[in-house]
């Protein structure tokens, strides 16, 4: 007969299912948060880095008014069958678009030959009526050339004292063995189009016939990069000056930095004003510094001596709140920061369950909204006062929804999970997350200083890594000198082509600040 177990026996038995019970919760918990991971990351690895999401969540930000109409009645004239007369449009005509105008023009005259200008019927002679012009686009091969200087020497006939030698025009580089615009060429081939220096002194050498140095190569640039200093400081005085500042920062590995080793990571910050100017009217200005620490220091360095009262939009970056406090800014926060982390939480999941109804997907359907009122404001191109009013009647109660959805759902998701992260994401930020409702001069994120960035995370993948210190200073001077440029519409070849010549002439402030982007004339010379 089978013994009945003591009531010792079964609390000892309900303790252990009990433990049994909360390891497997937490080995299950554990097994999603991995498998979380695994997803993240793969899609990292294979997927499409673009965040445009998938059809259903494309519907969730583009389709409201399709949404909205589906759900209203139909109007009267609809219902009774009326016809509506649809007004005339202009079509966008079709075809190639043409050339750029201010390219030059290599005419190429087709005629018949003399015995062909004859009319068959009646043999009179045949006269010109006119041409036919079609256009195709022709590229001529870099062209390389040596600049012979000579210097005519003079003396007088009667004595030894009157010789005399023809100045040479000052050079960035003295006895250096570019040019200007050889050196304008190399560095924007660089920083620009994302050529290293190898490839570079390959193409030189196949053009010119000449092998050339890399190191060659790489020490005219450093010196150039050092040389257009003084125009950095007053981009960066002018910028610190701004009402509105983006900040954000990079990776970039230094080989031959002091007492680090070459695995080090080090850092390329990027500040960024889209009108510079306290009154916020004055060229847009990107610039990069090299810091090798990613440190609260670093950051202080680099934002000493920015006007109190304005505002800085960063990320949730601690060091960014230092400074927004040590200058008494005010700190924006980036949805489009927020945003990324609820689209990372959607896509970890799998594909079929990344419906509407998914706590991420009700996230990103409500930002779209956000996103929406600043595209219809950028469409009627409204000015800031409007824009703020718009934002006040329909981005404030979108923002209310917002809060109202993490606060409900924050407790009830693991801390360490994607969505989990999301959450306490955005309600650590939220204080800075809501301010650019409150003025229509501020960005509702960091795109802008995601996109200066840009081009210097794709040069990256490129020459991969700095060799020195002083060529990562360099680099980031003629970064910030050719992304200068593009914000501006300005030619970054020809801009140092002419920065190059007159950089050697420049003694004082007045004559540096010529040369900004904007007051240099670049052109041809």
């Amino acid at each position: 007969m089978t013994r009945m177990p003591t009531p010792e026996e079964l609390e000892a038995l309900k303790k252990a299912l009990n433990d049994a019970l909360g390891e497997l919760r937490v080995v299950r918990t554990e097994r999603d948060l991995l498998k979380e991971q695994l997803n993240r990351f793969k899609r990292q690895l294979f997927d499409a880095k673009s965040e445009v999401s998938a059809a259903h969540q494309k519907d969730l930000f583009f389709n409201e008014a399709e949404i909205e109409g589906a759900q209203a009645q139909p109007a009267a004239a609809e219902i009774e069958g009326e016809k509506i007369e649809v007004p005339a449009h202009q079509r966008t005509k079709r075809g190639r678009k043409p050339l750029d105008p201010a390219l030059p023009r290599d005419v190429r005259r087709h005629e018949l030959p003399e015995d062909e200008r004859v009319c068959p019927h009646d043999g009179a002679a045949l006269r010109e009526i006119g041409v036919e012009v079609s256009e195709q686009m022709d590229v001529v091969p870099q062209q390389v050339r040596v600049i012979r200087h000579e210097r005519v020497k003079y003396a007088c006939p009667c004595c030894d004292g009157g010789l005399r030698l023809a100045p040479k025009p000052p050079q960035i580089i003295p006895k250096g063995l570019l040019s200007e615009a050889a050196l304008a060429w190399v560095i924007t081939a660089k920083y620009l189009d994302g050529l290293p220096l190898y490839r570079q002194a390959a193409l030189l050498g196949r053009f010119g016939g000449t092998e050339l140095s890399r190191n060659t190569l790489a020490a005219s640039v450093v010196r150039v990069g050092q040389a257009t200093q003084p125009v950095i400081n007053l981009l960066r005085d002018a910028l610190l000056d701004s009402f509105i500042v983006h900040g954000d920062e990079t990776e970039v590995q230094v080989l031959k930095e002091p007492g680090r080793k070459p695995q080090t990571k080090s850092y390329m910050w990027v500040q960024m004003t889209q009108a510079s100017g306290a009154d916020g009217t004055g060229p847009p200005i990107r610039l990069f510094g090299y810091s090798p620490s990613r440190s609260t220091h670093s950051a202080r360095t680099l934002y000493e001596g920015m006007r109190p009262g304005g505002a800085l939009m960063s990320d949730g970056y601690e060091p960014y709140a230092a400074i927004a406090e040590q200058h008494r800014l005010v700190h924006l926060g980036c949805w489009a920061h927020c945003r990324r982390y609820f689209n990372d939480a959607l896509q970890a999941m799998p594909k079929d369950k990344r419906g509407p109804e998914q706590l991420p997907a009700q996230f990103i359907e409500l930002i779209g909204r956000l996103y929406k009122v600043e595209a219809d404001a950028r469409r009627d191109a409204t000015d800031a006062q409007a824009l703020q009013q718009r934002r006040a009647q329909h981005s404030k109660p979108v923002l209310e929804q917002i809060e109202a959805l993490a606060l409900q759902h924050l407790h009830g998701v693991l801390p360490g999970s994607l969505l989990g992260k999301a959450l306490h994401y955005v309600t650590a930020q939220w204080p800075k997350l809501v301010r650019y409702a409150d003025d229509g001069r501020y960005p509702i994120d960091n795109n802008a200083c995601e996109n200066a960035i840009r081009p210097f995370v794709v040069g990256r993948r490129n020459w991969l890594f700095a060799d020195t210190v002083g060529g990562a200073n360099a680099s980031a001077n003629l970064y910030s000198l050719l992304q200068t440029c593009v914000a501006n519409g300005i030619d970054g070849y020809r801009y140092l082509g002419a920065l190059l010549v007159e950089l050697p002439k420049a003694k004082t402030v007045e004559d540096f600040e010529s040369l900004l982007p904007w007051h240099l004339d670049t052109a041809e010379r």
